[in-house]
């Protein structure tokens, strides 16, 4: 694809599972790039931009837009993603459009859904539409409350929880990661055409992990990350 058409790209990196993915402006897939981040997420990102690029026929002069997935996730990897993102943008000159990850990921699911994270080394964050996302300590043992959530009632989706979630939760969380792409595609696609945008210098990650100094029982009812930039 050289001949001159706009195009989007995607990046993820709020789970351990690496996004790099291209599509047309209406977020049609062209391809796609996925690898475990394995902590060294500054050192693969870029160089799984290249190869995306060079094994679609892509040219970064013909990017239209960026789309960047915001999380709930772990600091390291979400800071590399959004920082390459935003970057990118800068230098070529093209917008940006934050997509929450969990978002794109409930976007899929039905109705009642709960997406469920790491949070830290053995908490669990669970994410669900219209609410606040919730901590649930390591001493809960699944399946787990959110707020006062019938648990019959709800679909779990656990994504890196391999170990601590039951299999059914953890098979749709696999399912979910790979059709992850192709949602951030839509999505972000949609506000970038819309010009429904992102100001780079103020588009910041939400981050899996209770605020320093607070404990997963502390932040049960729900956490409030922070929109400040600093």
């Amino acid at each position: 694809m050289s001949d001159g058409r706009r195009w989007l790209l995607a990046l993820d990196t709020a789970t351990n599972t690496i996004v790099v993915a291209a599509g047309e402006m209406d977020g049609t897939p062209l391809g796609v790039e996925t690898f475990h981040g394995r902590y060294r997420h500054s050192q693969e990102l870029l160089p799984a931009v290249s190869r995306l690029v060079e094994r679609l026929g892509l040219k970064l002069a013909d990017l239209g837009g960026i789309v960047a997935g915001t999380g709930p996730g772990a600091f390291t990897g979400l800071r590399v993603g959004l920082a390459t993102a935003k970057t990118l943008a800068h230098e070529l000159r093209v917008p940006v459009a934050g997509v929450g990850t969990a978002e794109a990921v409930l976007v899929t699911q039905p109705t009642g859904s709960a997406v469920w994270l790491p949070s830290g080394p053995r908490d669990r964050v669970a994410i669900t539409r219209g609410r606040p996302p919730a901590i649930v300590g390591a001493d809960d043992a699944p399946p787990w409350r959110v707020d006062n959530d019938p648990v019959s009632d709800r679909v779990d989706i656990a994504i890196d929880l391999d170990g601590r979630a039951g299999d059914a939760a953890i098979e749709r969380g696999r399912e979910a990661l790979e059709r992850l792409p192709e949602t951030l595609l839509r999505l972000g696609g949609d506000r970038i055409r819309a010009g429904d945008t992102d100001d780079p210098e103020r588009l910041v990650p939400q981050y899996a992990s209770p605020p320093r100094g607070a404990s997963a029982k502390q932040a049960a009812g729900g956490v409030a990350w922070s929109r400040d930039p600093r």
